[in-house]
């Protein structure tokens, strides 16, 4: 009975992933952002084209499986230094890795899902459209001035479409998300007194790298400032979201061994009679 209620709860969780990300496969699939016009003045959207910096593939292939190890790696040392009873370790283990993976899948999708949702819905042209539209400027009338709806672009459509999906950032919202999931996960189980300036000098460059993915969203002419500026304000609100209403990390019930330890130490250092007097015998001449 126990068992089935587990899976029951496990196929549980994993509908409701597939719920939050269902809007981001379903725009994905059909990819038909708005069409969105033009004025012809607008110098906004007359940059080249260049590659990316950091492509999609390699940003997804670096950002989730760095942030699943990170958790991998903190979920083991939090189990492995923690007074652990009534379980054995690998089954702590494995539920403390599912409920810290699965929310940060849950709010990955979360962030995805409202990133194309903005980027399909407004269609805000990105600054290299016209060099990837290509439009037929014989046929455009661009003496009065007005905004251009009726056009027709010759460069691949594919990549048309793409260029339709500025608003708002995804790289950064993605990149953003990651970094500060891991910033709160880090200050949640890096606790120990080595690690008071470790952690904020780790927090620090995982900032920095969400940062930098955003900037270079600039210079790739990928992207108007504004694009990233909200994509990162809204991925690092989606981690908050994620950290304080989906996931426990805050809230354990085991403290870990090494704080204990720290805590005793202090102690001792305090009230040396008391503490030789609660059982632990080191450093007596017994």
């Amino acid at each position: 009975m126990f068992q089935a209620t587990r899976v029951l709860f496990i196929l549980f969780d994993i509908t409701c992933l597939l719920l939050v990300g269902l809007p981001f496969f379903i725009l994905n699939i059909q990819r038909n952002p708005y069409k969105r016009g033009f004025f012809c003045n607008d110098e906004s959207i007359r940059y080249p084209f260049k590659g990316d910096t950091i492509p999609d593939v390699l940003l997804g292939g670096v950002m989730i499986p760095f942030t699943i190890i990170v958790i991998g790696c903190g979920e083991f040392l939090s189990v492995y230094l923690s007074l652990i009873k009534n379980q054995s370790l690998g089954r702590k283990y494995v539920s403390c890795v599912y409920k810290a993976v699965g929310s940060y899948l849950f709010g990955a999708a979360a962030n995805q899902s409202l990133t194309d949702i903005s980027k399909y819905t407004i269609g805000r042209l990105r600054p290299n459209f016209l060099a990837v539209c290509k439009p037929q400027w014989d046929r455009i009338n661009c003496k009065t001035g007005g905004y251009i709806e009726n056009f027709t672009c010759t460069g691949d459509p594919l990549m048309v479409q793409e260029s339709r999906l500025s608003f708002y950032s995804g790289h950064s919202s993605f990149s953003m998300y990651c970094m500060i999931f891991l910033v709160f996960y880090t200050q949640a189980r890096l606790n120990s007194r080595w690690a008071r300036l470790f952690r904020p000098t780790l927090q620090f460059f995982l900032v920095v790298t969400a940062v930098y993915v955003g900037l270079s969203r600039v210079s790739d002419y990928k992207h108007h400032w504004s694009d990233v500026l909200m994509g990162l304000l809204l991925g690092g609100s989606v981690a908050v979201f994620t950290v304080f209403c989906v996931s426990d990390f805050f809230t354990q019930p085991v403290n870990p061994v090494v704080a204990q330890e720290e805590e005793e130490e202090e102690a001792q250092q305090t009230n040396p009679q008391d503490h030789s007097s609660n059982g632990n015998h080191y450093g007596t001449t017994d």
